[in-house]
């Protein structure tokens, strides 16, 4: 099939090269000229594991190309898939001024173009409820006698893991009425689905919902979890053995109950709180979800309390090593990054950060620019600094060499924001140690 995707972020890039992948010819626009052609000169402009071999390969053999030419990407393509940012906007809303502007786009294309055939615009962005009714609308807007349909087809993809989630989902929500949308998207995603995970075809409103409810509920289990950290805390528990004990119950699973700084990324903050933006649309307080909103929100205060506990609340000249920037191991992304929180915090009462990173240096320097000092090496972080302050959980820091981390620091003091190490161990080692939920 001919396909166009319409922007080139996460979940635009890793789209039209897993779809180029399965054999069908991608054509991806975006409005940046600059990263365009740096795509068309072979450069990634995000890091996320397993896409660069796909993405090679399928240029190389012209199933995957790049343009700024929203007429030159839609002419020839059946399916044209909106990958477009949905930020939040100031009142927690999802802003869809991108989408809508493409979908206007379209409807002037359309117009301008009447014998182009039937085409499927698809949502892949994360929308709310009723999104798919105003693209629609939009695209009528100009082209009101056009042969089109709008679809809601939310992605799934855990950044750091996208390319394996992409080709193979655990499941695909489709929200059409429109029968022969229906029979192209099934069309295209039968090779994804070859081991039996089941392709939902509903309505667009359901599929809309799906997304932010899903999204919403593992948020949940998050900050749950950091409750129940939090009480460990206070009544001498481990929170690894209650998670151990907990997740072995198949009615709630092991997944997404690892407490810590709480969730970061472009994903989990702003589709919680878009979600209680349509519930207070709506005249609904949906209680829960303002409940996980303020547990991530304090988890970041309850942490930065122990490095000052520590300090005897005075931390100004301090200098601290920084391990992680990227709200999660895998990926580049800073977005929401509690990192990057923690660090303005410590910035703001005086303190100096060595930060590293095995891949978001460069997306961390595009926010906090020269604030802080950025190394190529994890223990080049360490010397001479007061404390290390662990926040990413990349797998090159799970086996230091503990003893060469206490030559380099000025006294042997670690913050575990994501539980990586052995309470035990980290005693027997003369480490002044504090995690999250386990005494110590």
């Amino acid at each position: 099939m001919n396909i166009a995707v319409v922007g080139t972020g996460y979940v635009g890039l890793v789209t039209g090269t897993c779809f180029a992948e399965t054999g069908n010819n991608v054509i991806c626009v975006d409005v940046d000229e600059d990263k365009i052609q740096k795509m068309k000169n072979g450069v990634l402009p995000i890091y996320e594991p397993d896409l660069k071999n796909y993405f090679e390969r399928n240029t190389k053999i012209g199933r995957l190309n790049f343009t700024t030419d929203l007429k030159e990407a839609v002419e020839n393509s059946l399916l044209i898939f909106l990958c477009l940012p949905t930020p939040q906007d100031g009142n927690g809303s999802a802003d869809l001024s991108y989408i809508l502007k493409v979908a206007g786009d379209l409807g002037k294309l359309f117009s301008e173009n009447s014998d182009l055939g039937f085409k499927i615009v698809i949502d892949k962005s994360t929308v709310p409820v009723g999104t798919s009714e105003k693209v629609s609308e939009e695209i009528k807007k100009y082209a009101p006698n056009f042969n089109f349909d709008v679809v809601s087809n939310p992605e799934f993809l855990k950044e750091g893991l996208a390319v394996d989630d992409f080709m193979k989902p655990e499941r695909v929500i489709i929200g059409t009425s429109n029968e022969e949308s229906k029979k192209y998207l099934e069309q295209l995603y039968e090779p994804f689905v070859r081991s039996g995970n089941p392709i939902y075809f509903i309505d667009e409103k359901s599929a809309e919902m799906i997304k932010y409810a899903a999204n919403s509920f593992l948020a949940t289990k998050i900050s749950f979890m950091n409750e129940i950290a939090n009480l460990c805390e206070l009544t001498g528990a481990n929170v690894d053995k209650v998670r151990a004990g907990v997740g072995s119950d198949s009615r709630i699973g092991k997944r997404f109950l690892f407490s810590g700084v709480g969730y970061g990324g472009s994903c989990f903050p702003k589709d919680v709180k878009a979600l209680i933006n349509t519930s207070k649309e709506n005249e609904y307080d949906f209680k829960i979800l303002n409940a996980v909103v303020e547990v991530n929100e304090n988890q970041i205060e309850r942490f930065l309390n122990k490095i000052l506990k520590h300090f005897d609340n005075n931390i100004n000249g301090k200098d601290f090593a920084v391990w992680g920037l990227a709200f999660k191991p895998n990926t580049d992304d800073v977005r929401e990054a509690p990192a990057l929180k923690i660090i303005k915090r410590l910035i703001e009462k005086g303190s100096s950060i060595i930060a590293y990173d095995p891949e978001a240096i460069e997306t961390t320097k595009a926010i906090l620019g020269d604030s802080i000092k950025y190394v190529a090496d994890s223990y080049e972080a360490l010397e001479n600094s007061d404390a290390l302050i662990l926040i990413t959980e990349w797998n090159e820091f799970r086996n230091p060499n503990f003893e060469k981390i206490k030559t380099l620091l000025k006294q042997p003091v670690i913050f575990d924001g994501r539980n990586v190490y052995d309470v035990n161990k980290m005693k027997e080692q003369g480490f002044y140690y504090y995690s999250v939920g386990r005494p110590f």
